[in-house]
């Protein structure tokens, strides 16, 4: 192991802690991400109206992140890494400490969300830079497969506590049962904190955002706008209609979330190979027709089955669309085509991040609005006419000779 590490990193401390950085925020974040859902609806009453209202909120920062970066250009990425862990930190303790009323906690959500945002531009940044050279990707690599193997943890062990609470007398109705995992949650990234302030810092700058328009690039922002919208809506609005609809438990929606996580890291690689073999427009165009499929058994199932095998088929349903959401990949290869140097390409997928944000923002108040409105009948029957126009879309990208040749 030992070996494997000198052959990819830069001899120094900073890569030990960084990456003992990375599995302890992993956890935590699996831990947070394992309840948020479940403590929105139990504990705070958070509507599927307000829950829209709620993810508005959350996303803002990612939106403007481009602007937070701007105000911190003075800034060390190390410098950065470290007050974005320490934000983290902060809305996790919000949660732990403060009250369970609405404002309160989707306050502190949103500073999380901002601490999440932040280190998540710079821990690739400080990946490239404890490697040695030409050892860039193996070492996003193992960065990545370390945070991820920390959520995975972290879901299963939200699974486990609240299979375990009525063993111990611990309601898992309970604010009590939620508080024991913000509390670990806050432990872990108090430890992530400690660690990170040890880190050497070397100066170099933040990697500054920049927006970037440019004609060549109109299909992609447009996939961006589809992306941001079929995204939202899952994120946002699927796991509250398993809670809301079906009565899934904690334990339950953080096992799901689990599956997921390992699923997209064994069959990442697979996804990211099938794309250079078929193409990656054949890969955005099956994306969006399996979505459509999705989105019909998400919104009807009720309809069809009943009760029992209608949450089968939505539980099957929740892990199918991670999958089939990895083929986002295909997008950033359609860019890497395009773009004439790797400077265009950064900031073309930057420009796409913030119209992916915009969008979102714009549809987690719609969905919210239209499911109370109308049922989750017509919210995934748009989200599935949103998928065909984003089919249609795909059919109408000219894949570059080189690649078509190639």
């Amino acid at each position: 192991m030992n070996n494997k590490k000198a052959s990819i990193y830069v001899d120094s401390s900073r890569v030990v802690r960084f990456l003992l950085v990375m599995l302890l925020a992993g956890l935590a974040h699996g831990l947070y991400k394992g309840v948020q859902d479940n403590y929105l609806a139990e504990i705070v009453g958070i509507n599927e109206f307000e829950r829209g209202i709620v993810e508005f909120f959350r996303e803002l920062p990612g939106l403007l992140l481009i602007f937070i970066l701007a105000a911190m250009y003075r800034f060390s990425e190390t410098k950065v890494f470290k007050i974005g862990t320490a934000i983290t930190l902060t809305g996790t303790l919000g949660l732990l400490v403060l009250g369970t009323g609405k404002v309160t906690v989707v306050l502190f959500m949103v500073v999380y969300s901002l601490g999440e945002h932040i280190v998540l531009l710079v821990k690739s940044t400080i990946s490239l830079h404890i490697a040695k050279s030409g050892r860039g990707g193996a070492s996003l690599g193992v960065s990545q497969s370390i945070s991820q193997g920390g959520n995975i943890i972290g879901f299963l062990l939200v699974t486990a506590l609240f299979m375990l609470y009525p063993k111990l007398g611990i309601s898992i109705e309970s604010v009590r049962g939620f508080k024991i995992i913000f509390l670990l949650a806050a432990v872990l990234l108090f430890g992530a904190t400690l660690v990170v302030l040890a880190m050497r810092d070397k100066g170099e700058p933040v990697k500054r955002s920049r927006l970037y328009f440019a004609k060549k690039f109109n299909k992609y922002y447009g996939l961006e706008i589809f992306y941001g919208a079929r995204k939202q809506i899952f994120l946002t609005f699927a796991p509250y209609v398993l809670i809301l609809y079906y009565g899934a438990s904690t334990s339950l929606i953080a096992f799901l979330l689990a599956v997921c996580a390992i699923f997209g890291m064994l069959l990442s690689p697979f996804i990211g190979r099938l794309i250079d073999y078929l193409g990656y427009k054949t890969i955005m165009v099956a994306d969006t027709l399996f979505l459509v499929v999705v989105c019909f058994f998400y919104g009807f199932s009720h309809r069809l089955f009943s009760i029992d095998v209608a949450f089968i088929v939505v539980c099957v349903n929740f892990v199918l669309d991670s999958i089939i959401s990895l083929a986002s990949m295909a997008t950033t290869v359609y860019v890497q085509d395009v773009a004439d140097n790797e400077q265009e390409i950064a900031a073309t997928l930057t420009t796409g991040i913030s119209v992916n944000h915009l969008i979102s923002v714009i549809i987690a108040l719609l969905g919210g609005l239209i499911w109370q409105k109308t049922g989750i009948e017509v919210l995934f029957a748009l989200s599935a006419l949103l998928g065909l126009a984003n089919t249609f879309f795909a059919l109408s990208i000219r894949v570059p000779k080189k690649t078509a040749t190639s």
